[in-house]
C-alpha cells in the first residue's frame, strides 16, 4: 500500500492542527456557529457528518456505561436548576479559574494553562530525546530504561514535577501572588507578542447567569449549568427509590453544559457550550479506593477498545485536588497539540449529597436493608467531554498516505463503529440499469446502517472522497452485477477489493461496525 504519514507526527503542530480544522469543515463535520455573521468565539455547530459521529460516540459510551451494566441507569436532567443548587455545590463561591492579563497585548489568559503549556514544551524536548535515542540504538532501544536513566530526560521530568507541584499548592492555598511569581520566574511570555508584562492573577467565575420569569421585576436569577453532575445528585433519592436500586449503583447522563471560559481555544477542545458524558457511582463509605482503581481500569479499557493506540493515553494524577475529592486522575490523550485531559475520574466522597442535604433540608441518605443502617453514600465519578472525545477520534484518524504509484491519499480512518456513514453505494456508470440496482441496495441497507448513494465523478475519485469522509466501505455495482448478483466491496483502510453477493452485504458490514463486537475488546 505504501508509506503512511500521520498528521499527528508532523513537526509543525500548528499546520497539523489547521489541517484537522480545515478537513472538519470541508467534509461536513464541524462549522463555526453563525458563520454568516462572522461567528461567535469558541461556539461551534456539528454538521451533517459531525452530528452522526457525535451521536455514535454518545451511543458507544451509553452502551458501555448503562446498557451492559445491571446496576447503572440513565437520566436526562434539565439545564436549569434552582439557584441554591450551585451555592450548595460550591460553584457560586469556588468555580473559578486564575486569570492573568498581559498589559502590552491586552490579551487575557488562564494562568494555570500558561504554566501547563510551558511544561508541555519541556515534554516536547523529552520526545525529541527519545526519538534521537530510538534512531541511535534501533531494535536494542529500551524506552523505559532510557526515560529513567538518561540524566537529561530525568532532569526534564523533575523540572515538570517541581513546577506543577508548586502551581498545585499555590492554587489550592489560593496564593495567587505565587502563581504570578512562578510565571515570572519561568520567564513565560505572551504567546502572541512575547511580552512578559503581566498583571496580578485574579479569580474569575465561569458560570453564565440568566433570568427566569415573565418580568424583570419578578425574575429569578439562574445559572446555565456548568456541569451535568448536580442534576444526578439532586435526583439521587428519586432514582434510588423509584428504581429500587441497591448500593453500589450508578446514575449516568449526557447533556449540555456551559462555561464562560477565559480563553476558549484549540477548536472544539475548549468551548463555552459543550456536552458531557458523566456517571456518578454511589458506594459505601470506605470502599472508594477500590472503586477508584476499578473505574480507572474500566474507563481506560473503553478508550483502548477503539484501537487508537495505547501510546496515546496516559493517566495524570491531580496535584491540585478539587474541593470535594479525596482522589482524582485524568485520562490524557495525545491531541495534535500534546497530551491534554480527555476524561476525569474523581472520588468525590460524600461532599455533594451532604451539601444538598444541608441546603435543601431534605434527607439524602441510603437505607441498607441488610445492615439496617442509614448512611450518606460516597461517590465515584467518571466524566468525559463528548466534544473532546470527538476531537480525539477525528484528529487521530486523519492520515495522509503515500501510495505505491507515487500518489497520495487523505483518509479519515475513523473506528468503523463510530463512522458517520458506514457504506457508500456506487454505480459504475449512470446507465444500463446499474443506478436502479445501486438504489435498491441503498434502500435495503438503510434500515440497519447509515449509507449513501454516490454517482458523481469517476469511481476512483469517489473512492478518494469516501476515504476522506471516513466511510469504511464502498460498494460498487458494475455490469457483472447484472449477470451474477454480486458487487465489489472495497475496504477503506486497506483499499482491498473483494467480490461478494448482494445478499451478504448486510452481514459483512455488521461484522465490522457492530457495537457489541467492538466493546467485547474490553
Amino acid at each position: 500500500m505504501g508509506r503512511v504519514f500521520y498528521f499527528c507526527s508532523m513537526t509543525n503542530q500548528d499546520d497539523q492542527f489547521k489541517k484537522v480544522i480545515s478537513h472538519a469543515k470541508e467534509y461536513g463535520y464541524v462549522f463555526q456557529s453563525s458563520e454568516i455573521y462572522d461567528g461567535l468565539s469558541a461556539v461551534y455547530d456539528y454538521a451533517q457528518n459531525g452530528a452522526e459521529l457525535k451521536k455514535n460516540i454518545r451511543d458507544y459510551w451509553w452502551t458501555a456505561m448503562v446498557q451492559i451494566h445491571d446496576n447503572i441507569v440513565g437520566i436526562d436532567s434539565s439545564i436549569f436548576m434552582h439557584p441554591t443548587t450551585w451555592k450548595a455545590s460550591g460553584h457560586v463561591d469556588a468555580f473559578n479559574d486564575p486569570l492573568i492579563d498581559n498589559k502590552d497585548s491586552k490579551k487575557r489568559y488562564r494562568a494555570d494553562v500558561l504554566i501547563e503549556d510551558y511544561c508541555a514544551k519541556i515534554e516536547t524536548k523529552i520526545d525529541k530525546e527519545i526519538k534521537k535515542a530510538e534512531k541511535r540504538f534501533g531494535d536494542a532501544f529500551n524506552k523505559e530504561e532510557f526515560i529513567t536513566t538518561n540524566p537529561r530526560v530525568v532532569g526534564y521530568y523533575e523540572n515538570i514535577k517541581t513546577i506543577l507541584s508548586r502551581m498545585g499548592r499555590s492554587l489550592e492555598n489560593e496564593d495567587l501572588a505565587d502563581v504570578k511569581a512562578l510565571i515570572e520566574e519561568l520567564e513565560i511570555a505572551d504567546p502572541v507578542t512575547g511580552s512578559r508584562n503581566w498583571t496580578e492573577v485574579k479569580q474569575f467565575n465561569l458560570m453564565f447567569g440568566t433570568k427566569l420569569g415573565a418580568s424583570a421585576e419578578s425574575a429569578m436569577d439562574l445559572y446555565l449549568r456548568p456541569e451535568t453532575a448536580q442534576g444526578i445528585f439532586a435526583n439521587f433519592l428519586n432514582v434510588q427509590k423509584s428504581g429500587r436500586m441497591k448500593i453500589p449503583f450508578g446514575i449516568a447522563q449526557t447533556g449540555k453544559a456551559f462555561r464562560n471560559e477565559i480563553v476558549a481555544r484549540q477548536f472544539i477542545f475548549r468551548m463555552r457550550e459543550f456536552e458531557q458524558m458523566e456517571m456518578q457511582f454511589f458506594i459505601k463509605p470506605g470502599t472508594q479506593k477500590e472503586w477508584f482503581e476499578h473505574w480507572k481500569e474500566e474507563r481506560l479499557k473503553w478508550h483502548l477498545s477503539l484501537g487508537m493506540g495505547e501510546e496515546n493515553y496516559r493517566f495524570h494524577d491531580h496535584e491540585k485536588m478539587a474541593h470535594y475529592a479525596d482522589a482524582a486522575t485524568d485520562i490524557e490523550f495525545k491531541f495534535p497539540f500534546g497530551f491534554k485531559e480527555l476524561e476525569g475520574i474523581h472520588s468525590r466522597t460524600d461532599f455533594d449529597l451532604k451539601q444538598h442535604e444541608e441546603y435543601s433540608g431534605k434527607k439524602l441518605q441510603y437505607f441498607d436493608h441488610e445492615t439496617k443502617e442509614s448512611y450518606t453514600p460516597y461517590v465515584l465519578e467518571t466524566s468525559i467531554g463528548l466534544d473532546r472525545m470527538f476531537l480525539a477520534v477525528f484528529s487521530n484518524s486523519l492520515v495522509e498516505e503515500e501510495l505505491d504509484n507515487n500518489t497520495t491519499r487523505t483518509v479519515l480512518k475513523l473506528p468503523s463503529v463510530l463512522a458517520p456513514v458506514k457504506a457508500a453505494i456506487l454505480p459504475l456508470v449512470k446507465k444500463d440499469g446499474l443506478p436502479e440496482i445501486a438504489q435498491q441496495i441503498q434502500d435495503d441497507l438503510k434500515w440497519d446502517f447509515n449509507v449513501v448513494y454516490d454517482d458523481k465523478d469517476a469511481v476512483g475519485r469517489r473512492y478518494r472522497r469516501q476515504d476522506a469522509n471516513g466511510t469504511p466501505f464502498c460498494i460498487t455495482v458494475d455490469h457483472d452485477t447484472l449477470e451474477d448478483n454480486t458487487v465489489t466491496i472495497r475496504h477503506r483502510d486497506t483499499m482491498e477489493q473483494t467480490r461478494v453477493k448482494i445478499e451478504d452485504l448486510s452481514k459483512i458490514i455488521k461484522n465490522e461496525v457492530d457495537i457489541k463486537s467492538w466493546l467485547k475488546k474490553m
